[in-house]
């Protein structure tokens, strides 16, 4: 079957047909077309490109010998120097690849298009019929240079205005090397983690999302868009599979604007309605120089989710009031929708600044994760957006990074006044490359509120400190410290080693007793990644293992758990857990599918009148409601297994901005020994088709 080349627009045909990817004013010219007008360059620099082929190129010889009748798709670029480069070849043999860059390397460099007078570069894409054709010409006349000779009647006015407008030019994808965050999802980081990840490498793939520069160093995300372009000729073809659908690029500045979707539609087994969202938003990207960058999202959302999904999202809430009476986890606060579904704007953006080579610092709204797993136990991404300030160090085999973050507790019992609870959060993590092999991380973390007044304690703000000897100094009960440790071993090229370590209280004497004390409270993670599985390229398998022991992450104060909108900053399972999860994903140039298996052991709280007691897994609690002291092991309370499978598959409708056609199924089976008000015994099948601009993790194994 014939097979075309993926290019952006259609631009010159052997014909004589041409058309540019990028605006210009005058294309490239051959020294035999020097001469002429610029309306009859266009035809020239067709005919003599054509001629040019026809007489320097010759047919393999087998080609010759099998009678082949076919074409050549060829897209190529003029540079600013006016130099010829091959791009891609798509022919059905190999030495018909050859002898295409053979001929285009002999093309003379010639001068370059230009815009505004100034050189640019402009690409083609053209088709070289096998056998040879003899190209017919373009029809021109051999008209002598004319020059202009209108007056400048405004010579001596202000041009500014003008000025400001000639200085647009052709888009040239600068987001790729910018400040900006590549919009986190495991799925799409699971494209380029290999790469990041090579023997050798000095990078740092904890600390996400990943500046674009710095995944430049290691893996062309602009080439693997570019190699993923459809051959469309209009407008509407390439905003809606290659480009964004606003591209403004000037002297100084860049920016883009593109529409946001995330509309879906299913049923769930558990319940009569069907399932449904739809999110519309705006997303806008830029940069004014190369140093700042910013980024701006808004999205407008209602929806209706499965009945296991909205269950959790009231629980979060405020279910026996009118508003606030979900929370859409991961998203946002929510308000009643009709009858049984749920609203929920969401707004994110950050600016991003590099004054050297050495320091990143964001200001700004969203989220952030740590763990080069698909959990974290220091830092995740399961909750609502939030304020933050965050400062990425490097230098050496060295990453230093610290985030200050602005949370909400917004349970009505710490309302003061109708507003919600601010509490201030302080992250240090510390990643080394130990030897080309391994990296050690460090980790620690403090909570705190706003207690005699002293708002956001000017101590947490020192990069270097302690937080648990800052802690101490301020009052035990002014903060929660959490301290951590990760690592990553790299077996191979293709096997990665990861793990990370939780402790938010060290007893000495009571891990000497050996009586499994509550103060024991520490977590582990362990984890393995294989790139191209099984020698199947772009297949990436992960298996991993999370517990966490009760009552970690939780406080004796009730507002200084690890937690922000009523969601755990770090595990979505909160604590007393044991978890296995083991993940598939697979790409095949537009075409994705992820595969995930969840397995579980947690323990809930009865929450009754015979049983009120706190046994460890909602953070939210106080400690002191706990049953004992002693004999605390992972799975008390209501002791409740879990086995969740998603499969999701579908196809990338738009590379530039992650634009997907998706079918998602799940099936989950949750299992409490005692059926409560608050914990319900689940068998769920969810099946979703849909649309969506993928730029965050939708997480739905709680």
């Amino acid at each position: 079957m014939k097979r075309y080349l993926l290019v952006i627009l259609s631009l010159v045909s052997l014909i004589g047909n041409a058309q540019t990817i990028s605006t210009y004013e005058k294309p490239p010219v051959f020294k035999a077309c020097d001469s002429l007008v610029v309306e009859y360059l266009k035809s020239c620099f067709n005919n003599t490109l054509n001629d040019f082929i026809f007489n320097t190129f010759k047919v393999p010889q087998v080609a010759l010998d099998e009678a082949y009748n076919g074409d050549v798709q060829v897209l190529f670029e003029v540079d600013k120097e006016g130099k010829f480069k091959v791009i891609y070849v798509d022919a059905i043999y190999e030495e018909l690849k050859t002898e295409v860059k053979r001929v285009f390397n002999e093309l003379p460099q010639i001068k370059p298009a230009s815009y505004n007078a100034k050189p640019t570069f402009v690409q083609y894409s053209i088709s070289i019929a096998i056998p040879l054709t003899e190209p017919s010409d373009e029809p021109y006349e051999n008209v002598e240079v004319q020059t202009d000779q209108k007056d400048n009647l405004n010579a001596t006015l202000s041009n500014e205005f003008d000025k400001i407008n000639d200085e647009i030019q052709p888009y040239e994808k600068l987001e790729y090397s910018s400040q900006l965050n590549v919009p986190f999802t495991h799925s799409y980081y699971a494209r380029f983690d290999d790469d990041m990840n090579a023997i050798g490498t000095n990078s740092h793939t904890a600390a996400k999302p990943f500046i674009y520069s710095d995944v430049a160093k290691y893996y062309d995300i602009k080439a693997e868009k570019e190699s993923l372009a459809k051959s469309t000729d209009s407008w509407i073809g390439r905003k809606l599979y290659n480009e964004h659908l606003v591209e403004v690029q000037g002297k100084d500045y860049w920016f883009t604007v593109d529409p946001v979707l995330d509309l879906q539609v299913g049923s769930d087994t558990e319940a009569d309605e069907s399932t449904w969202n739809n999110t519309r938003g705006v997303f806008i990207q830029g940069g004014l120089g190369k140093k700042l960058s910013f980024s701006a999202s808004v999205f407008e959302s209602q929806g209706r989710f499965a009945d296991y999904f909205n269950r959790y999202a009231e629980s979060l809430g405020k279910p026996n009031t009118d508003t606030e009476i979900a929370v859409i986890p991961g998203r946002g606060i929510a308000k009643r929708f009709k009858s049984s579904s749920y609203d929920y704007p969401v707004a994110e953006g950050y600016l991003s600044f590099a004054p050297s080579k050495h320091l990143n610092i964001q200001f700004g709204h969203g989220k952030n994760f740590i763990g080069d797993g698909y959990r974290s136990l220091l830092q995740s991404d399961v909750t609502n957006p939030y304020t933050y300030l965050k400062l990425n160090t490097s230098f050496w085999k060295i990453k230093y990074t610290n985030t200050w973050m602005w949370l909400r507790d917004i349970r009505p019992e710490v309302e003061e006044d109708g507003a919600f609870l601010t509490k201030y959060m302080a992250n240090h993590y510390l990643s080394w490359n130990v030897s080309k092999r391994l990296n050690i991380g460090l980790f620690e973390s403090v909570m705190w509120v706003d207690v005699n007044g002293r708002g956001f304690d000017i101590n947490y703000l020192n990069p270097v400190i302690f937080y648990r000897a800052i802690e101490f100094e301020s009052g035990q009960d002014s903060g929660n410290a959490v301290l951590g440790a990760s690592a990553k071993y790299k077996w191979n090229n293709k096997v990665n080693l990861y793990g990370q370590f939780i402790l938010d209280e060290f007893s000495l004497g009571d891990i000497k007793g050996g009586d499994k004390s509550w103060k024991n409270k520490y977590g582990y993670q362990l984890g393995l990644k294989y790139y191209d599985a099984f020698k199947v390229k772009d297949l990436m398998l992960q298996a991993e293992y999370n517990q966490v022991r009760p009552y970690t992450y939780s406080h004796n104060s009730v507002v200084l758990n690890y937690a922000h909108a009523n969601q755990p900053m770090a595990h979505l399972w909160g604590a007393n857990f044991k978890e296995v999860v083991i993940i598939g994903r697979y790409n095949y140039k537009r075409w994705f599918a992820d595969a995930k298996v969840i397995m579980g052991r947690r323990g809930f709280d009865f929450n009754n009148d015979e049983d009120n007691f706190f046994y460890g897994g909602d953070i939210y609690r106080n400690e002191e409601d706990r049953p004992f002291d002693t004999g605390v092991k992972i799975g008390q309370g209501n002791k409740t297994n879990s086995f969740m499978t998603e499969f999701q598959a579908g196809y990338l409708l738009n590379p530039t901005t992650n634009l997907k056609l998706f079918t998602n199924i799940i099936f989950r089976d949750f299992n409490p020994d005692a059926i409560t008000a608050s914990t319900m015994e689940s068998n769920t099948l969810w099946f979703s088709i849909g649309i969506r601009t993928d730029l965050f993790n939708w997480y739905n194994d709680f």
